[in-house]
């Protein structure tokens, strides 16, 4: 026998619809976890295939002489002792995100419910439901009925022939519809994200499968808001809807003709849906800004070996920088030192020595250690002129002659 019933004839629609969802998503949370978490399974696999590849990461790390600090020692055994508490104990499974994901939503709108006026927050919200359906049913029943002949022609003529018809039964679907796919589809998807939870869990070892979690978070996250969402739109409807319909269906038993509310009907199911519709949205888009923080480094510290060998290398090059521009400055001093002990030179100035890098310069008109006893004279001074030659005293007398 199927643990979950199936519809009873007797039972509403809708209840019995959610109710055999609800059930169904509950039984494939638990079970799947139960199949998963037996000895040999393939979750096992896949964890112990995990645990020894992130030992290995680790060990390769430590070979490669990437020392491993408290703080990612620490975290590292964290995440292995949380992916094992989770996958592989039921009772913290189940305490964590089962309870919290399946019975949390509705204990929110238990206590959110009576304060904001939401109809069916005390867990009454599927009878509710079914009540409205069967007094949608009834009015489709007894009809719009005939104006009189007087009142005809102030009567709205309907957009086409048979649509008080379509108007009441179409109501009727959009109603059934938008309840039972608005919390269905919400169940249906958080039993199956927890079906596969403990393999989402697993991939929190690792730093490039950790997105993979984030998105099994989001997902159950976005499920658990709209489950909320939806049942606060569902219970705003039934608190329009339901004073409503009893005031048409009191009227319409009385014999009192109501030809316009085919159209008010249809628009009310259609904007509800609508209504449902853009709150599974909202939910969804919400979910998906969570993120994790980046505070969970996967083997031996990786994120900070990445920025130490960032810094390291930045230190080498500004070391380089510096002795390339001290060579660079050394240069152009040692040319500098030339072109002004060459105008020097020509100035007449006192002698300068060459400079050369590591050499200290003179001032001026000293005169270098080296050139002690055979002082350079300056430029143009080099060559002085020699004395006249001694002559004979016939020269002389011939010169005087001449």
């Amino acid at each position: 026998m199927d643990v979950c019933p199936a519809v009873p004839p007797a039972a509403g629609f809708i209840s019995s619809m959610t109710g055999y969802i609800d059930c169904q998503a509950r039984l494939l949370g638990s079970g799947a976890w139960s199949a998963l978490a037996a000895p040999g399974s393939t979750l096992t696999v896949v964890l112990t295939g995990f645990l020894t590849i992130l030992i290995a990461l680790i060990g390769y790390n430590l070979l490669v002489g990437r020392s491993m600090t408290v703080r990612s020692g620490t975290l590292a055994f964290v995440k292995i002792g949380a992916v094992f508490a989770l996958a592989t104990s039921w009772p913290a499974y189940r305490t964590l995100v089962y309870d919290v994901v399946t019975d949390g939503p509705a204990q929110l709108v238990a206590e959110l419910g009576p304060q904001a006026g939401v109809v069916g927050s005390d867990g009454s919200l599927a009878q509710r439901l079914d009540l409205a359906d069967q007094e949608l049913s009834q009015l489709a029943i007894l009809g719009p009925g005939q104006p009189l002949p007087g009142a005809a022609a102030q009567t709205p003529p309907a957009p086409f022939g048979g649509f008080d018809a379509f108007a009441l039964g179409g109501s009727r679907i959009l109603f059934e519809l938008t309840a039972v796919a608005g919390l269905g589809i919400v169940r249906m998807i958080t039993g199956l994200m927890l079906a596969f939870g403990p393999f989402f869990i697993a991939f929190l070892m690792f730093e490039n499968t950790r997105s993979l979690f984030e998105g099994w978070v989001r997902v159950l996250g976005g499920t658990a808001v709209a489950a909320i969402g939806v049942s606060i739109a569902l219970g705003l409807e039934l608190a329009l809807v339901q004073p409503w319909l009893s005031n048409i269906l009191a009227r319409r038993m009385a014999g009192e003709a109501l030809p316009t509310i085919s159209t008010e009907l249809f628009v009310i199911a259609a904007l509800f849906s609508i209504l449902v519709a853009a709150v599974l949205y909202a939910c969804a888009h919400t979910a998906r800004a969570f993120r994790l923080a980046p505070l969970l480094p996967t083997s031996a510290s990786a994120a900070e070996h990445k920025t130490s060998d960032r810094i390291t290398n930045s230190a080498v090059a500004t070391e380089v920088s510096r002795e390339l521009a001290a060579r660079e400055h050394g240069r152009a001093a040692a040319i500098a030192s030339v072109l002004v002990a060459t105008t020097r030179r020509e100035r007449g100035d006192a002698t300068f020595a060459p400079f050369a890098p590591g050499t200290v310069s003179r001032p001026r008109g000293v005169i270098a250690s080296n050139d002690v006893g055979h002082a350079r004279a300056p430029v143009g001074r080099s060559f002085t002129r020699r004395t006249p030659r001694r002559t004979s005293g016939i020269a002389a007398r011939r010169d005087a002659k001449a």
